[in-house]
C-alpha cells in the first residue's frame, strides 16, 4: 500500500551568510541591471513583443527596500523548511526564503532532480539585491529575480484536489501591488510535484504582470524544449532570433557548458505545442517541467565558459561545487516583457516537475527533432497533457479558493494593511490583522487618524507606501517634514518628479530630520544630470546625520556620498568624508573599492594598487558590474586577477 502524502515542518542546517539589515535609504531608482533591451534593437521584432517590452518597466523599486546587509562569511545555520512527501518524491521548501524549493528528491532512483546549493550565500541578483542560487524559485513583479527572493511567505496546509494535503504559499507582491499564491502538492503515487499558481488583480485598474518559474539544474546536461528557434539575449542589450540547437557561433547551446559567455535563450514555442522544458544527463535521465498553456515561455540561462561566468558560479555556491544552469517558464515569450492584467481579472495555471527517462542515443543525437520527440514521448507516457489540463481544472474549481488550515509560516503584514485599506476579498489567501507589525504601525495610524506619527530621535523614516490611495492620504495629512518626505516618494513613484522635489524642499523648510530629504534631493539632482550639485547634497545629507544615527544609516549614506563625490571630482571632500567613517565600515569590501578609487583620484597609484593586491570582496557586487575591471584598467595594463573577474561581456 502506498504511503499517504504528508506536509510537515522540519529544519535544514546549511552554511549561511546572514542577510543582515535592509538598506534604510529609499530605493528611488532600480539597481543597475543587465536585463534590458536597447530601443534600437527592437526593429524587426514581433509587434506584440515590442509592445510588451515597452510596457511599464520599473524606474524605481519603491516601496521595496534594497537588501544589501549581507556579507560573505558563512556559519552553520538552521533554516525552517516544509517537506512535502509521498512514496515517490520529497520536496523541501524554504518558506522564509521566497518559498524556494531547495530540493526535489526522486526516491526510486535516489536522484536529486534540481541543483541543490550546499550553501546559502546571498548575492545582488534580485531586483532589490539579496538573492541566492539553486532549486526552484517563483519570480513575480518585474523583469529580474523577485524582491521576495529572501523574504518570508505565508504558508499553510490546504486540501489538495485529490483529497490529500497540499502546501499553500502566498504573499502581497509590493512592486505591482498584487496578491499571489503558489499551491504545491504530490498526488498519491505520483512522480510529479504539482504546482498551481494564481495572480489576482483586486484593483479596478489594469496592472503589469511578470512571472517566471526558475529551476536550477546541473550544467552538465542537455536542455531540450519543443522549439527550432530562440530569442537570444546577451549582455549587450540586444534581442534577436537564433536557430536551435546550433546558433550563429556554431556552438550547440543546448549543452550549457559549451557556451562561451553568459546568455539567455528564450525558446520560441509554437502555439499548438505542449509546453515543456527538460534537462537530461548522458544517460537520458533528468528533470522535466511542463504546464498548462497559459505559461507560454521557456528559457535556458547559461553561465558559459568565460572567466567571468566561472567566477560567478564560484561566488554563488561552495568551493568545488558543480556548476549549474537555469531552465525557466514564464507568462511571456521573454523575461523582458510585462503582460497587462485587467482589473478584477487573474492569471492562473498548473505546472508539474518530475523525472524524465529517455533513450540517450536519441536525446543526445544530432537529429534535434528526434531528440525533442523522444523527451515528449517519455513525458506523455509519464504525465499526459490531458491529465495536466484536467488537474488544473480540478484545482481551480475548488481547492484554489479553499481557506488555509494549519499555519506553517507567516509572511509580512503588508497584505493585511492593504486589505484593511481597500477592503479586498481574497478567498484562499487571507491576510489577517494579526500579521500587522511594527513596520505597518505608522501607516495603520495614518489610515485610522489621517496623521503619521513623528519619528523617534535619530531614527530613520522607515518603509514608505506609494500606491495611489496612500498618496491621497498623505496629501491630506498635516504637512510635517516626515509627511512631506513620504509624499515626495509617492509622487516620485508616480512619475511626478517636479512635485516630488517641491514636497522634499517644503519639508526642508521646517524643523525636523533633514538627512532623508537631502538624500532624496541628491538623487533627483543625479537623475537630472546635475552631478556636482548632487554630490554636494549627498555630502550635506551625511553632515546632517545626528550623532545618534544608526550605523547602518551612516554606512549606506556614506557609501553613496563617496561614490557621488568621486564621480563629480570632489576628491578632497570625499577624503574628508571617508575619514569620518568608522573603521569597521571602512574594512568592508565595498569601501575598500571606494578607497582604491579615491587613492587613484588623488594620484596615489601604488597605494591604490596595494588595495587590490591585499584583496577584498564586494559582497553585493551587481550582476553585470564591470567596475572592478574599470578601476584595475586605470591602474595597470596587466590582466585582471581572476578573483576580480566578474565581467559578463567580451
Amino acid at each position: 500500500m502506498a504511503d499517504m502524502t504528508t506536509v510537515r515542518r522540519a529544519v535544514l542546517t546549511l552554511p549561511a551568510a546572514p542577510l543582515g539589515p535592509d538598506n534604510p535609504l529609499p530605493a528611488l531608482r532600480t539597481l543597475d541591471g543587465a536585463a534590458a533591451v536597447d530601443a534600437r534593437a527592437t526593429e524587426g521584432l514581433p509587434r506584440d513583443m515590442v509592445r510588451q517590452l515597452g510596457y511599464a518597466p520599473l524606474r524605481t523599486l519603491l516601496p521595496v527596500p534594497v537588501r544589501d546587509g549581507y556579507g560573505r562569511e558563512r556559519v552553520p545555520t538552521e533554516l525552517d523548511v516544509i517537506v512535502i512527501e509521498n512514496d515517490r518524491l520529497r520536496a523541501t521548501v524554504l518558506p522564509g526564503l521566497g518559498g524556494r524549493v531547495h530540493s526535489l528528491h526522486h526516491k526510486p532512483t535516489g536522484r536529486e532532480l534540481v541543483h541543490r546549493n550546499p550553501v546559502f550565500q546571498p548575492a545582488a541578483f534580485a531586483l532589490n539585491g539579496a538573492w541566492f542560487a539553486g532549486g526552484i524559485e517563483w519570480n513575480i513583479g518585474a523583469t529580474g529575480h523577485t524582491t521576495l527572493s529572501c523574504s518570508p511567505l505565508h504558508a499553510a496546509v490546504v486540501p489538495a484536489p485529490d483529497g490529500g494535503e497540499m502546501l499553500r504559499l502566498w504573499e502581497w507582491e509590493r512592486l505591482r501591488d498584487l496578491p499571489f499564491q503558489v499551491d504545491l502538492w504530490l498526488p498519491e503515487d505520483s512522480d510529479f510535484l504539482h504546482v498551481g499558481v494564481r495572480i489576482r488583480n483586486p484593483h479596478e485598474r489594469a496592472v503589469p504582470v511578470y512571472w517566471w518559474s526558475n529551476t536550477a539544474v546541473p550544467e552538465d546536461r542537455r536542455i531540450l524544449a519543443p522549439a527550432d528557434a530562440a530569442w537570444y539575449h546577451g549582455y549587450e542589450r540586444g534581442l534577436r532570433r537564433v536557430p536551435v540547437p546550433v546558433a550563429e557561433d556554431g556552438q550547440d547551446h543546448t549543452y550549457p557548458e559549451r557556451g562561451a559567455l553568459p546568455a539567455d535563450y528564450f525558446y520560441d514555442l509554437p502555439d499548438t505545442r505542449r509546453r515543456w522544458i527538460a534537462a537530461v544527463d548522458e544517460t537520458g535521465a533528468g528533470l522535466v517541467q511542463t504546464s498548462t498553456d497559459v505559461l507560454r515561455g521557456r528559457k535556458l540561462f547559461l553561465w558559459g565558459s568565460s572567466r567571468g561566468g566561472r567566477r560567478w558560479q564560484q561566488w554563488l555556491t561552495a568551493p568545488g561545487a558543480p556548476g549549474y544552469a537555469e531552465i525557466q517558464a514564464g507568462l511571456a515569450r521573454t523575461q523582458l516583457e510585462h503582460l497587462k492584467l485587467e482589473g478584477g481579472a487573474e492569471f492562473s495555471w498548473l505546472e508539474a516537475y518530475g523525472p524524465v527517462t529517455a533513450a540517450p542515443g536519441a536525446v543526445h543525437g544530432e537529429d534535434w527533432a528526434a531528440a525533442r520527440a523522444e523527451v515528449e514521448r517519455s513525458l506523455e507516457s509519464a504525465l499526459p497533457r490531458a491529465a495536466v489540463d484536467a488537474t488544473y481544472e480540478a484545482w481551480r474549481a475548488g481547492p484554489a479558493d479553499a481557506e488555509p488550515g494549519t499555519v506553517l509560516a507567516t509572511g509580512s503584514g503588508w497584505g493585511a494593511l492593504e486589505v484593511l485599506a481597500q477592503g479586498h476579498e481574497l478567498p484562499g489567501t487571507p491576510f489577517p490583522a494579526s500579521t500587522l507589525g511594527a513596520e505597518q504601525k505608522p501607516w495603520l495610524e495614518l489610515l485610522r487618524t489621517g496623521v503619521l506619527p513623528p519619528l523617534a530621535d535619530g531614527a530613520a523614516p522607515g518603509p514608505s507606501l506609494v500606491a495611489g490611495h496612500w498618496r491621497d492620504m498623505l496629501e491630506t495629512a498635516p504637512a510635517e517634514p516626515l509627511t512631506e518626505y513620504h509624499l515626495g516618494l509617492a509622487q516620485w513613484h508616480a512619475g511626478d518628479l517636479a512635485q516630488a522635489v517641491r514636497s522634499w524642499e517644503r519639508g526642508l523648510g521646517q524643523q525636523g530630520v533633514r538627512w532623508p530629504l537631502l538624500y532624496c534631493l541628491a538623487v533627483a539632482d543625479q537623475d537630472g544630470g546635475h552631478r556636482v550639485r548632487a554630490a554636494e547634497r549627498y555630502a550635506e545629507a551625511f553632515d546632517a546625520l545626528p550623532a545618534e544615527a544608526d550605523a547602518v544609516v551612516t554606512a549606506a549614506l556614506g557609501r553613496q556620498a563617496l561614490d557621488a563625490l568621486l564621480t563629480a571630482g570632489g576628491v578632497a571632500r570625499a577624503r574628508a568624508l571617508r575619514d569620518r567613517l568608522p573603521e569597521p565600515v571602512l574594512a568592508r569590501g565595498a569601501f575598500r573599492l571606494l578607497e582604491a578609487r579615491l587613492l587613484l583620484a588623488e594620484g596615489r597609484r601604488a597605494e591604490a594598487r596595494a588595495v587590490f593586491d591585499a584583496g577584498f570582496e564586494v559582497a553585493d557586487l551587481k550582476e553585470g558590474a564591470e567596475v572592478l575591471g574599470e578601476v584595475w584598467s586605470a591602474l595597470t595594463d596587466e590582466p585582471l586577477p581572476a578573483r576580480y573577474e566578474f565581467r559578463m561581456r567580451p
